[in-house]
């Protein structure tokens, strides 16, 4: 993940007259909302997968799916060293974004690994 910078290039954040608010450098930002939706994207097919071997039906599939984006949350916090400021503008980023994106990724690979392994 790519941090923000300023004008003379290092991460901390700059300030401007009285205010006190980071400048981001868009790129970086689009960059790691990039890292985002792949992360959130390929867990969400594994966790199909997943639970598709493992035969999990119904609410307990969905479950599983919140608790593998949740999990997904956590590792690209403990990525961005849990100082999310530094790399996005807020927490929702991290947190919400792509959460239910994933979802039809999720479903599609866990009727078709559930269907290979227990009906076929």
């Amino acid at each position: 993940m790519t941090g923000h910078d300023n004008s003379n290039g290092s991460t901390e954040k700059s300030t401007s007259g009285m205010d006190d608010l980071p400048t981001f450098n868009a790129e970086n930002m689009q960059n790691n909302m990039k890292v985002i939706l792949y992360s959130r994207t390929f867990m969400a097919i594994i966790g199909g997968v997943i639970a598709g071997i493992l035969g999990l039906t119904s609410l307990t599939g969905f479950i599983f799916y919140f608790l593998v984006m949740a999990i997904t949350s956590v590792a690209l916090t403990a990525k961005a060293k849990f100082s999310i400021h530094s790399y996005f503008d807020s927490w929702n980023r991290v947190l919400l974004d792509g959460f239910f994106g994933g979802l039809m990724s999720f479903v599609l690979f866990w009727t078709f690994a559930y269907d290979i392994v227990h009906i076929f």
